[in-house]
């Protein structure tokens, strides 16, 4: 071989090599950036993880103005001094219960007022608490503290010596099933469109994070259900994209049979009530 020829190969050598070694530096510059992209990511979803459970919106509507005339506003104060604000009327019909309403995780009460006009047409009483954080309540929101208000809600019904309907809907079921865990004398649970905990939907919207490991308020429905004596209905609709049908079979399964689920076919997440929920609620309530 020349000598032209061994420079020339040397040449192409180290030219192969530079590009080789670029190339690794490249592969290296984007693993970093994806990292910093993805525990940027990651700690976004820690630091907002509260304003993506609790979405409290508008203001709180004079209950005239969404057809309530008969419902009262009240101010209640916790045990810890937090006031919250929550709708109340006691049951038209001798001996009715009366349901402990536990809304879902945005808006208003004002937004449920359909549900609740339905509820009282039919001669029950109502206590509907806006959490904490929620328009016309103090404090934040969280798990401890919104199950402690439900607790400390139904006792409260409970001293006046009217029977209690424990009903969640959506974020609001899994209030409902801690507090019927803790206080098995209501007459029923109503859970509305349930998940079996906040995490399980977090970690299906989120399949690549860490979510179990990052959420604090996680409502595990599916810890406490099968410790629940409280009769039971789960309502669930096949349709719904908010929080999938599994959820509410699911634990209907971990109930060992004692909760009863009625599947709504074309049932979606807010429209449940149309398909006849609070019919089959009485029908049950009057057996």
């Amino acid at each position: 071989m020349t000598r032209t020829e061994t420079i020339d190969t040397e040449t192409y050598a180290r030219s192969a090599l530079s590009k080789t070694t670029l190339l690794k530096r490249g592969f290296v510059l984007l693993a970093l950036v994806a990292v910093v992209l993805y525990a940027a990511i990651v700690g976004y979803m820690y630091a907002k993880q509260d304003t993506l459970l609790y979405k409290p919106s508008g203001e709180l509507p004079d209950p005239n103005t969404v057809g309530m005339a008969d419902v009262e506003v009240v101010s209640l104060t916790m045990s810890d001094g937090v006031l919250l604000t929550a709708w109340s009327a006691p049951p038209a019909t001798e001996g009715a219960p009366t349901v402990l309403f536990f809304h879902g995780q945005s808006g208003n009460l004002g937004d449920r007022a359909d549900r609740m006009r339905e509820i009282l047409n039919s001669g029950y009483g109502l206590l509907a608490p806006s959490y904490r954080g929620f328009p016309g309540s103090e404090g934040e929101p969280s798990e401890m503290a919104l199950i402690s208000d439900g607790v400390e809600m139904f006792d409260r019904l409970d001293v006046e010596g009217t029977d209690v309907v424990l009903h969640g809907q959506s974020l609001g079921t899994g209030i409902a099933a801690a507090v019927a865990e803790q206080r098995p004398n209501a007459q029923l649970l109503v859970l509305e469109a349930p998940f079996t905990a906040t995490v399980d939907v977090a970690s299906e919207r989120y399949p690549l994070l860490p979510v179990s490991l990052l959420m604090k308020d996680q409502f595990a429905t599916r810890d406490v259900i099968d410790e629940i004596t409280v009769p039971t209905l789960i309502f669930h609709g096949t349709d719904d994209e908010t929080i999938p049908l599994h959820h509410g079979e699911a634990l209907a399964a971990m109930s060992g049979g004692s909760a009863k689920l009625h599947v709504v076919p074309e049932g979606t997440h807010n429209d449940l009530w149309s398909h006849g929920l609070w019919d089959e609620v009485q029908a049950t309530l009057g057996q």
